[in-house]
């Protein structure tokens, strides 16, 4: 996710199958999610039905499996707020709203299953599966639920002139060796969000004045009466998102294998500049870290309260970015993520440091192989260290300490200025410190490799210090720790 402006201050029921090793252990480690969904525009709500085919990636025997129900933090008594409180206002131009998720029933081989609703704020959907799963066996579950959207500008839910549809269906929580599931909580800073590579294959339907950008690739869209049906298939990626609305004009290009799809609004003026920028991004990216593996990439004006927001194959831009320069940074920033994040991922509610700092430092890096747009390397790391240094002073002189550390999970950061500083900013700094001790081009080949290791996967922190280390030539794990534990004396 990345602020708006870039100076930053402050069908599916099918029997239970339980099956052994018959493919591949790669194969093997990837769930398969088909979802069924419907949206009706005048109870802004969406049915629908899952089912899920989990595979057991521990080295444990399973006899339960818990679910994110991301969309209940939008409950009217929710433990946190969904936006920081200073973004209320615009978050909810209308006033307060509130949504939320409500399972109807869950299923295994056709048989309802004793399912809670738990969690410390109603969250996680545990499932006991009746049989016990082992190391790599799966399990096929139905869930049918359905989802009411809150009116808020924001990543789940409806505004002027979007509707957007993200982290809203029972995913699955990632399974900790050692540790068990992992349940932390909505937060309002940051994307607290955790989830593996997974296959999708997606039916909505919808009115059909509607345009539809997804994650994804479409392989078939039909019109009945005034719905229309559209069918989505999506391999490999980490999460499903999609966004409606009736007001969306679609400029396209090739590049590559992948089409490039911009989504602006009817009566823009700049739908073909936004349209390149996207298209640069991809291409730059591509020749930096590696090859984008997937067939689309989706760039989505949407009202969303803060800057932007990276899914697989899809990104959202907020409408309220005020200048195009604003703008094209955001478009930037959201395409790195479909890197780090994306296809290479992370615990980003433990570990945002470990996408967000270097997907701020690859836009850096976007801007310094673009000079076209007027914004310099040297003045981006020259105004992140400034804006750093002023945060610091700052927050010493009210509080008489600030913790600089950026190792610690989205709630340990008491306000959103401090979670920014420390990963926008400070993480950016970070890779910028390393970038002219090791040189571009060292630093562009632990990119590369660190892309290439760890492709839909999870790497731990330790991983990535590992990868960035081997690729440099450099022992780097005292350099990183002295940086992510807040050590580190910038000057």
């Amino acid at each position: 996710m990345k602020k708006c402006t870039f100076i930053i201050a402050l069908a599916f029921i099918l029997p239970l199958i339980l099956t052994g090793c018959s493919s591949t252990k790669e194969e093997l480690k990837l769930a398969n999610y088909n979802l069924a969904l419907c949206f009706d525009d005048e109870s802004m709500a969406l049915q629908g039905q899952e089912e899920v085919e989990y595979f057991n990636r521990s080295n444990n025997t399973l006899k339960e499996i818990k679910f994110h129900l991301y969309p209940n933090a939008f409950r009217e008594d929710a433990v946190r707020p969904v936006v920081p409180v200073s973004l209320s206002k615009d978050a909810y131009p209308n006033g307060k709203s509130y949504g939320c998720i409500e399972i109807s029933s869950v299923k295994i081989g056709g048989i309802e299953m004793l399912y809670q609703i738990c969690g410390s704020d109603k969250n996680i959907l545990l499932v006991p599966l009746g049989k016990e799963i082992f190391p790599d066996e799966s399990v096929n579950l139905q869930i049918t639920f359905n989802v009411k959207l809150a009116n808020i500008n924001h990543r789940l839910g409806y505004g002027e002139n979007a509707i957007n549809f993200a982290n809203f269906y029972p995913v699955a929580c990632v399974y900790k060796e050692g540790e068990g599931w992992s349940e932390d909580l909505y937060f309002s800073s940051g994307d607290p969000f955790y989830s593996e590579i997974s296959n999708y294959k997606v039916t909505i339907t919808y009115p059909e004045n509607y345009t539809l950008a997804t994650s994804g690739e479409i392989y078939s869209t039909t019109t009945q009466v005034d719905k229309k049906i559209t069918q989505i298939t999506a391999p490999k990626v980490r999460d499903f998102a999609f966004v409606l609305s009736d007001k969306f004009d679609v400029k396209t290009k090739q590049l590559g294998d992948t089409i490039v799809k911009y989504y602006g609004y009817q009566g823009d003026q700049n739908l073909n500049e936004n349209l390149e920028t996207s298209t640069l991004a991809l291409q730059t990216y591509n020749e930096m870290i590696g090859s984008y593996p997937y067939k689309t990439l989706s760039i989505v004006k949407t009202n969303f309260i803060q800057g932007g927001m990276e899914y697989p194959n899809l990104v959202m831009i907020s409408d309220s970015c005020v200048t195009q320069s604003d703008y094209d940074y955001v478009i930037a920033h959201e395409i790195a993520h479909q890197w780090w994040y994306g296809v290479v991922g992370n615990d980003q509610f433990n570990n945002a440091w470990q996408d967000e700092s270097l997907t701020e430092f690859s836009t850096w890096l976007f801007f310094k192989k673009n000079p076209k747009y007027n914004l310099s390397f040297e003045f981006l790391a020259k105004n992140a260290l400034e804006n750093y240094k002023f945060f610091e002073k700052v927050y010493s002189d009210i509080t008489g300490n600030v913790d600089t550390s950026m190792n610690r999970p989205l709630d340990k950061f008491p306000t959103e200025p401090e979670y920014v500083q420390c990963i926008y900013t400070k993480g950016p700094l970070m890779y910028h410190t390393l970038y002219e001790m090791v040189g571009e081009k060292k630093f562009t080949k632990a990119m590369r490799d660190y892309y290439n290791k760890f492709a839909y996967r999870t790497p731990m922190p330790e991983e990535l210090i590992s990868s960035f280390s081997k690729s440099t030539g450099y022992n780097l794990e005292g350099f990183f720790n002295s940086w992510l534990s807040g050590e580190v004396v910038i000057y």
